[in-house]
């Protein structure tokens, strides 16, 4: 919310300076991001009546124009813009002016006739970006006197940035309620008196789905004049709320925005049929909107239409079928209230958003309509002329959202704000925040403004006795509690040692939505339906996300796309999974890599990553929990990866992890180059290991066999590892396996496997008829299991 200091002090004009009170504003929770001048800095521009315009003698394009300044003497001043003419009021740069970019204005010759200052447009200014002529200004702004005065130019403009739950605060009136009850001095609201009908003319309004619009307000304006303009006053307040003004109608409308907080609709009366139906929309319907954009309609949006058809997107953007143009005479002036369930995700799920979507999505104050529409009205007759109907007010009451009141106790006041005020303090700043108190033991009864969405439970009525009291006005106090230590457990889970292994092995840590793209997750994970949300950032965002795959995908795929070939990226964070018991809050750690396995360099030859090089980087973060050898690889498929490069990580029998390459399929959809291999951990699954313990090194020498045995393809080395440990028993210290060799030497459909048996025991030397024997019972059991044997 942008508004202008000037504006607000006409509502409430507390004895403090702009920052004093942009700082109020912040310890209030209505963090203030940014002060800046209503204009750039200029002098000497003062306002001239242009007395005389005649043609340049030299120049085709240029006018010689006589400004009376109210001196003495009127000044000769050579003019370029087309739109200067006699009798106009205007702004003057005279000799000597400084003009915003510190340029100064000096006496000069243009094409032999001399000129004495310069006639300026907004955009030399500094009050608009472009400009297609002079300012025109209005015949009462005072001849001589400087502009920068008149215009009230020496002004701030302050943005708020608001939560969500305060869009009770997005408008003058809103601010100034809270500035009143910050700094207790009066609140000067603007008088709205009712606009009395001059004509009977009305509009018949009929509420098809009272509950997303439960109040419809409209009235008639007949006759309006369709070339007046909009005053300056007006389209520089409009401008230092950021708002660009573009015609009477719907700059009275934005005025009133800003203003009551009231998003308002002007529609050409002569482009509608019948009567105003507030409906929902059918399917198929199409709209053409007021920024060119033809939308198809969903059947969960609501329109406000006609007999034909739709006419606005109701709360969001009107059609450019029906909207107010240059030669309009007869308009209807549109005032609602739209349930913010209804009107919540709805601009963004049609690409768009709007002050007026904003508004409503946050809740507007539904006994604001009428009198918003009696203000609009009273502005457009001053501005536009014309005659006014009588207001069409149609309610369904029961729809209403309806203001509870709240219990509030004085002792639970003083506990969580760890401060006891005075009973009169406590209703003091509820009653300057509008909200009406009826004394109960105890505390009160309080019912909060029909605006204040926010205010649901006693804390809330609490909090806002905190904020408005000052929280700097707290003193600080020191809880004492009885705290006992507890020992962490040596086999406890260590996140940042995890984190750190990572970083070690060349990845890089990523923080990324916990909402992600439906589209892409039911491509991940076709089976699991992740959470919908109800309000979501985008239609990109939507859902709550399964696992940390899609997150880390859009993250190398955004990296790739800025030329970043080398991507070693990590997550650990929430994942959220349906159970039989609901939704699932899963902690787990994700990872990715694409591209080489080491940075660029000299030493050795670039080597992509493949899946036995992720599976080192997922070995490692296992070892951490001591227990490496309880974790097993199973060949498994998943939808996400390639069926002949994925595993699953089982512990103890269950599954606790996921290991592979990215399906070429998916990769190809995600514009990946190269090839990229994922992996995901459940946290869980390391947060108990093994205690490392003491085993004495053995005095006696360790004996070596290795085997070379040929076994079908399909066998995996993980079940010959298992059974020779099974048949080696406690003489085996250690299995390598050294060689794979699969080729044309062999039979097809095998492999020969290098294995290498490390013997040793602690009491003695192991002699060759006890080496032999062993040797013979893996082979024996090899052959039994596997059906393996001795390469020749």
């Amino acid at each position: 919310m942008r508004f202008s200091e000037s504006w607000l002090r006409e509502w409430v004009n507390p004895s403090v300076d702009t920052q004093t009170l942009a700082d109020q504003l912040s310890m209030a929770g209505l963090e203030v991001d940014a002060i800046t001048p209503a204009a750039p800095p200029f002098s000497g521009v003062a306002v001239g009546l242009v007395l005389e315009v005649a043609s340049h003698p030299n120049a085709e394009k240029l006018h010689v124009c006589t400004v009376d300044l109210g001196a003495a003497e009127p000044l000769t001043i050579v003019c370029g813009a087309a739109n200067v003419a006699a009798g106009m009021r205007v702004p003057v740069a005279t000799i000597g002016a400084v003009m915003p970019g510190d340029f100064k204005i000096k006496r000069a010759k243009l094409r032999g006739v001399e000129s004495f200052g310069m006639i300026c447009s907004a955009s030399e200014l500094g009050l608009a970006e472009t400009s297609s002529g002079i300012l025109p200004l209005p015949a009462d702004a005072p001849l001589g006197m400087d502009f920068r005065a008149w215009l009230g130019l020496d002004d701030a403009c302050i943005e708020v940035d608001l939560t969500p739950d305060r869009g009770d605060c997005l408008s003058i009136a809103g601010l100034a309620w809270e500035v009143a009850a910050i700094n207790g001095c009066a609140l000067t609201p603007v008088v709205v008196d009712p606009a009395p009908p001059a004509i009977d003319d009305r509009f018949e309004v009929s509420l098809d789905a009272p509950e997303h619009c439960p109040r419809y307000a409209c009235r008639i304006l007949r006759g309006i004049d369709p070339a007046a303009l909009t005053p300056l006053w007006m389209r520089e307040r409009l401008r230092r709320g950021g708002i660009r003004a573009i015609s009477p109608v719907v700059d009275v409308t934005n005025y009133v925005l800003l203003e009551l907080g009231q998003p308002m609709h002007g529609f050409d009366l002569g482009r509608i049929e019948r009567e105003v139906r507030v409906r929902l929309a059918a399917a198929g319907e199409r709209l053409h909107l007021l920024n060119g954009e033809t939308i198809t309609l969903r059947p969960d949006t609501l329109v406000i239409a006609d007999a034909a058809g739709p006419l606005a997107l109701a709360g969001i953007m009107g059609g450019a079928a029906s909207a107010v143009e240059s030669e309009t005479r007869d308009i209807l002036l549109e005032s609602a209230f739209f349930a913010p369930a209804g009107i919540s995700g709805k601009a963004r799920s049609y690409g768009l958003h709007t002050d007026s979507s904003h508004r409503f999505e946050r809740g507007v104050d539904p006994a604001l309509q009428v009198r918003a529409l009696e203000r609009a009205t009273k502005l457009l007759l001053a501005i536009v002329g014309g005659e006014a109907g009588p207001v069409v007010d149609v309610t369904a009451a029961d729809r209403l959202p309806q203001r509870a009141p709240l219990t509030l106790r004085a002792a639970r006041c003083a506990q969580i704000l760890g401060l006891e005020l005075p009973d009169e303090t406590i209703a003091g700043i509820l009653e300057r925040l509008g909200m009406e108190l009826a004394p109960i033991a105890g505390g009160w009864q309080v019912t909060p403004p029909s605006g204040r969405f926010d205010l649901v439970h006693e804390v809330d009525l609490i909090a806002d006795v905190g904020r408005i009291h000052g929280y700097d006005r707290i003193p600080v106090s020191h809880a004492t509690s009885a705290a006992g230590t507890r020992a962490r457990p040596e086999m406890a889970f260590d996140l940042d040692r995890v984190r750190l292994a990572l970083v070690d092995r060349g990845f890089q840590e990523v923080i990324t939505y916990s909402f992600v793209n439906p589209e892409l997750q039911a491509r991940i994970e076709p089976e699991v339906k992740g959470l919908a949300l109800a309000n979501p950032i985008s239609a990109e965002l939507s859902v709550m996300r399964p696992s940390l795959w899609p997150g880390l995908l859009h993250t190398a795929r955004y990296n790739q796309a800025r030329q970043q070939e080398r991507v070693r990226i990590f997550e650990t964070g929430l994942r959220f999974r349906p159970g039989p018991d609901g939704l699932r809050q899963e902690a787990a750690i994700g990872g990715l890599a694409i591209g080489a396995v080491d940075p660029e360099q000299w030493g050795a030859p670039a080597r992509p990553v493949d899946f036995y090089s992720l599976k080192a980087d997922v070995e490692a973060l296992l070892a951490l929990s001591g227990d490496l050898p309880g974790f097993s690889f199973v060949p498994a498929e998943h939808p996400a990866l390639h069926p002949g490069q994925s595993a699953r990580i089982d512990y103890a029998g269950r599954p606790v992890g996921l290991l592979g390459m990215l399906h070429p399929g998916l990769a190809a959809d995600l514009d990946l180059t190269g090839d990229a291999f994922l992996f995901e951990l459940d946290q869980a699954a390391l947060s108990t290991g093994v205690l490392p313990g003491f085993t004495p090194v053995s005095r006696f020498p360790a004996i070596r066999r290795d085997l070379a045995i040929l076994v079908d393809e399909s066998v995996i080395y993980a079940d010959l590892a298992d059974a020779i440990r099974a048949a080696a028993g406690e003489l085996l210290r250690d299995l390598v396996l050294f060689d794979v060799y699969a080729g044309s030497k062999l039979a097809a459909g095998q492999k020969s496997l290098a294995l290498g048996l490390i013997l040793q025991v602690s009491s003695q030397t192991l002699t060759d008829q006890v080496v032999d024997d062993l040797v013979g019972r893996v082979l024996a059991r090899l052959g039994s299991d596997f059906g393996a044997r001795l390469r020749d």
